[in-house]
């Protein structure tokens, strides 16, 4: 026999009462009248259409509903991907003393204001000495990343007249941006010299005329050209654009500003030996190989540096404190370079011995093969990437805990997979890994917390 709370003729209680009991109360009490009823209602609706509920499961259903509302959809994961500045998942982690930054920068704070001489002033000023100092240029300004710091430079110093740049660096980027469209919606008129693998400094020179503003010099982010290839070194291009009183730009992008070689990295030019070379204006990131949160950085001669920053972009495109804050403090760890690969994780996860990385995926190994009894699990060497565009051909050897369907099971092995990447995705602190050959792959280069990501693992749902 049916229970009454399930018969089609459940009457469901009333919103008020049960907003009046001592769970409804609770709920009130910790997220609100309004959302509290809007959630019950909800709550009554389902069960009305499930054949009835009870008053507990009904708050219970609400309870649920709440957490789910209010819980904030960024949250921390765990970057097991094997790619260290993943841009999907937010690049560089920040060090603690940014995190600190910013959250010293969440009340009321000079951002504009002279405390020396107790009148308005600019925000930039608490970045610009620090780029300065680091870099060696005359004079700097930040905007909210590189992208925008392109946009800037060329609306600024190229509206309206010629860009040369070569065919080889005519670049996409991620979300299918594409720098000729960059330039086109910087209102300047883009001149392509040379092929796609090889551009030489004649082809420079013939394109030069009364109306080229500028040489630009695009780092080719997420890809490399190589065997029959050749490109003009930048000292060259320095040379020919002081020559003819156009400007040299420079886009570095990925923005060392220390020689990654140091730890056995491979080598990235930096943003000192771009300004050495003759370029009169760099570009980089902040939240890329600089280890810090997103900005985009220029720097260069301090007369066109003062042209960017009176341009009406730039306000438009400006930081807000708090990434101002983090960023400052980022670059402040660059004055002792002798720590800053303890201090900066991005430096430290890149730096990171295979040797230790591997001692992580065998205790994670065996701290999941009695949860996923039914798959393989092993330990296997692979290939770590840098990742956002940063070095695209150069892999770091690592090691991962790997997942395999047993042999006995080759029906439906790729919907297996998914289900099982689903199931680490869908931990409290979502774990992301990656799929290929058959395999799940965990790459622990970036796995820190052991303890962390252990103590979840009881919640974990194999399929």
């Amino acid at each position: 026999m049916q229970d009454d709370a399930q018969s089609p003729s459940w009457r469901p209680p009333s919103l008020d009462a049960l907003l009046r009991s001592a769970s409804g109360a609770d709920l009130v009490a910790i997220f609100g009248r309004q959302a509290s009823a809007a959630c019950l209602r909800d709550a009554i609706q389902a069960a009305r259409t499930a054949g009835g509920s009870d008053d507990a499961a009904l708050l219970g259903d609400a309870a649920l509903r709440l957490a789910k509302r209010r819980a904030l959809s960024i949250k921390p994961v765990f970057n097991l991907t094997g790619a260290v500045l993943h841009t999907n998942l937010g690049r560089a982690p920040l060090a603690d003393t940014a995190i600190s930054a910013m959250q010293q920068a969440s009340g009321f704070v000079n951002l504009e204001y002279d405390l020396a001489k107790g009148r308005r002033g600019e925000r930039d000023s608490h970045i610009t000495e620090w780029l300065t100092t680091l870099t060696g240029a005359e004079a700097g300004l930040v905007v909210n990343n590189n992208a925008a710091a392109v946009m800037a430079v060329l609306n600024t110093l190229s509206r309206g007249k010629e860009a040369i740049i070569s065919r080889g660096e005519l670049v996409e980027i991620g979300g299918a941006f594409r720098m000729p469209e960059v330039m086109v919606r910087a209102g300047v008129k883009l001149r392509e010299v040379g092929a796609t693998n090889r551009t030489h400094l004649k082809d420079y020179e013939d394109a030069i005329t009364d109306k080229t503003a500028m040489i630009v010099r695009v780092r080719p982010s997420n890809y490399a050209i190589t065997g029959f290839t050749s490109s003009v070194p930048e000292k060259e291009l320095a040379a020919l654009a002081k020559a003819n009183d156009v400007i040299f730009y420079d886009e570095l992008g990925a923005g060392a500003l220390v020689d990654f070689r140091q730890w056995g990295l491979p080598y990235e030019r930096t943003v000192q030996e771009a300004l050495s070379d003759g370029a009169d204006i760099v570009s980089f990131s902040g939240d890329k190989l600089l280890g810090g949160p997103q900005a985009g950085m220029i720097v260069g001669r301090a007369d066109l540096i003062k042209r960017v920053a009176k341009n009406p972009l730039k306000r438009a495109l400006r930081l807000d404190k708090a990434t101002l804050a983090a960023l400052a403090a980022t670059l402040q760890l660059y004055d002792d370079p002798d720590s800053v690969a303890e201090q900066l994780p991005s430096i430290r996860l890149l730096a990171r011995k295979v040797d230790d990385i591997r001692q992580t995926a065998n205790r994670m190994a065996d701290a999941l093969r009695p949860l996923v009894a039914q798959w393989a699990v092993q330990v296997e060497g692979c290939a770590s990437q840098i990742g956002s565009g940063a070095l695209p051909v150069d892999m770091l050897p690592s090691a991962a805990v790997t997942m395999t369907v047993p042999e006995a099971i080759m029906r439906g092995r790729g919907r297996r997979l998914d289900r099982l990447a689903a199931a680490f995705r869908a931990l409290p602190q979502p774990v992301i890994g990656r799929i290929a050959e058959d395999r799940f792959w965990l790459d622990c280069r970036c796995l820190e917390d052991e303890a962390g990501f252990i103590a979840q693992l009881g919640e974990l749902q194999v399929p």
